[in-house]
């Protein structure tokens, strides 16, 4: 259970340190954000609770082919921002990445990679 707890902690003020660095540079928090660090410490996490290579670098392999179709979110949202507010835009946003990944996934799997859970 500390474990876990530990992880929380770690996690939480990674996510939080990067809100008040954005709250002062948009370019710099946008740079940090664009960091893998969620994956990089998932992927710690899986490490150090002794898993398989393997599920690593499949987390990472998977990791890779989930983040592209949301790409276009960032350019989306910021567009629909101004338009519709913030909430409706950044909902919006989220459907129409969740169209993104579903034709993402459809063509890929033509290719032999199946992102589908």
């Amino acid at each position: 259970m500390g474990w876990l707890i530990i992880k929380y902690l770690v996690t939480a003020a990674v996510v939080v340190a990067v809100s008040e660095v954005a709250k002062r540079s948009d370019k710099l928090g946008a740079l940090i954000v664009a960091l893998p660090m969620v994956t990089i410490l998932a992927m710690i996490w899986l490490y150090v609770e002794k898993q398989p290579m393997d599920k690593i670098a499949n987390h990472a392999w998977y990791t890779f082919w989930y983040v592209v179709p949301t790409l276009p979110m960032f350019l989306i949202f910021p567009a629909l921002l101004n338009r519709f507010g913030f909430w409706l835009a950044l909902g919006m946003s989220a459907v129409i990445t969740v169209v993104c990944f579903w034709l993402f996934a459809y063509f890929v799997k033509l290719f032999g990679i199946d992102l589908m859970p």
